[in-house]
């Protein structure tokens, strides 16, 4: 897949993987890298051959946020992204580019400031040991709040505004990060990509279409009550029940064999 400068974006046995690529600036977030973020996303999301996809980094750090450097010297370059940005319309992650297909972010080395969006709004975080995190804002005068929002709904209050507040005093180690739920699993550095790709090719095998509900129905229930979040899985499930995966599923169990997976549909499982 080509026709990418700040960006990565490839695709393998179901796998898709949209790794950013500017190890010289820590890869930063420039007004073309944000621009091909919402173009990727949106390419693997809709390709019919990638069932799950993989979010990493080539270099030393896997996203230090913002390109302050840019910033400081064009302020045209990033009107339309601080435009969004003021009006809740951001096109960074996969939730933000309403990406419905499981993502699994591989963090290589440190996560900053905005990057944080791409650990918050993954499905599945594994980093390697090396890794850390931190939220500088506060020190420059900036109001942490989109990223911190959503990383509250994985990890203890607590251990989130401890970070928000410390600024750029305070880091959080992978080893931490695993303690409080913000990431599933720590790897050697040198094996992070290896095991993100056998992650991967293991959800992979599942049926699409049920993934895609499962993912939707999950991150509903967090944006409303309990009983309201039961009563549409509830519904999923039902909906569900009438789909060619489901007999598939129980008839490849039954015959040990690999499901012949109906291809998705989305509007199945909008």
């Amino acid at each position: 897949m080509s026709g990418y400068e700040r960006l990565v974006v490839d695709k393998s046995d179901g796998v898709g993987w949209l790794i950013l690529d500017r190890p010289d600036a820590g890869n930063a977030f420039d007004a073309l890298m944000l621009d091909e973020l919402e173009a990727a996303w949106t390419q693997l999301d809709t390709d019919p051959d990638v069932r799950v996809i993989v979010n990493t980094a080539n270099g030393k750090a896997f996203c230090t946020g913002m390109d302050v450097v840019q910033v400081a010297r064009d302020k045209q370059a990033m009107r339309k992204h601080s435009r969004r940005t003021r009006d809740a319309e951001l096109k960074i992650s996969s939730w933000h580019c309403d990406v419905w297909k499981p993502v699994i972010a591989a963090v290589n080395g440190v996560c900053a400031g905005g990057g944080l969006h791409l650990v918050a709004d993954a499905d599945i975080v594994i980093a390697a040991e090396n890794a850390s995190f931190v939220d500088p804002h506060v020190s420059v005068g900036q109001a942490v709040a989109y990223e911190a929002i959503t990383l509250l709904r994985k990890s203890p209050m607590e251990a989130i505004t401890r970070t928000t507040l410390s600024g750029k005093g305070e880091r959080i180690s992978a080893q931490r990060a695993y303690e409080l739920g913000i990431i599933s699993q720590v790897v050697p550095a040198d094996q992070l990509r290896a095991e993100a790709g056998r992650l991967a090719a293991a959800v992979a095998t599942n049926s699409p279409t049920a993934m895609r509900a499962t993912k939707k129905a999950l991150w509903h229930s967090l944006e409303v009550g309990l009983s309201e979040a039961r009563n549409a899985a509830a519904e999923t499930i039902r909906r569900l029940r009438d789909h060619p995966d489901h007999a598939e599923g129980a008839r490849a169990w039954r015959e040990k064999r690999p499901a012949h997976w109906h291809p998705l549909d989305p509007v199945e499982v909008s």
